[in-house]
């Protein structure tokens, strides 16, 4: 069932060791069917070194498992929120990423410093409140997808694909799972940079209309960066 899919997933969760964004087993992306509805998502606790793209999980929308021998990541019902609220994405992943975890252990938003930001998020990456303390006991992982969708509000979560759990680690996602991977990739590296900035002294972000110009420039009905249709 779905071996497409499950590829896919299994591909994008190594791809979190290629780029070293996880260590150990921290870390997970799922991705969803977009005609069933079902999600695949990586196993609960298994090695990155002897995962396969057969151990991957079938869920449906509710959390129940259609196929698989293993449980699901337990950070699976943070998933599911955010496919429940956010229709247009396909893919979903969550690291503990150095620079981006840090941002988050502080409880603070990404400043957009500069166009590298731009590129990627039309405005500060955001990080949500804390959970309180009966959030945390009673349905942990389904209020921090609770949090995830609070706190990005009104935007486009394809226009600010990544938010920040205050405390615990950021969560991105997109179109598919290689997507919401790339975004990962990206976030980690604008962190990077961002606390680099701050350590030198920066402050205030870019412009609006610089930051308007970056963005709108690959993203968008009006975007001309790339090669285009011919």
């Amino acid at each position: 069932m779905l071996d497409k899919l499950k590829n896919e997933v299994y591909q994008a969760n190594m791809d979190l060791v290629r780029h070293k964004l996880v260590i150990h087993t921290w870390g997970n992306v799922s991705g969803r069917d977009q005609a069933s509805g079902l999600i695949v998502i990586k196993p609960s606790g298994v090695s990155y070194s002897s995962m396969k793209a057969s151990d991957m999980v079938v869920l449906d929308s509710d959390g129940r498992i259609v196929e698989g021998d293993y449980s699901p990541s337990t950070d699976s019902p943070t998933h599911l929120y955010l496919y429940r609220k956010f229709p247009s994405i396909g893919g979903v992943v969550h690291t503990h990423s150095t620079y981006a975890t840090s941002w988050a252990q502080a409880g603070r938003d990404v400043p957009p410093f500069g166009t590298t930001h731009a590129d990627h998020y039309y405005g500060e990456v955001p990080c949500t409140r804390e959970l309180r303390e009966d959030e945390v006991k009673d349905d942990y992982e389904l209020n921090t997808g609770k949090v995830i969708v609070e706190r990005l509000g009104e935007l486009d979560p394809l226009v600010v694909p990544s938010v920040l759990v205050h405390g615990h680690g950021p969560f991105c996602w997109g179109a598919d799972a290689a997507a919401a991977v790339y975004n990962a990739v990206a976030l980690e590296e604008i962190a990077k940079m961002a606390l680099c900035t701050v350590l030198l002294g920066g402050k205030e972000p870019i412009e609006q209309y610089l930051l308007d110009k970056h963005f709108l420039r690959k993203h968008g009905k009006d975007a001309y960066y790339g090669q285009g249709k011919k």
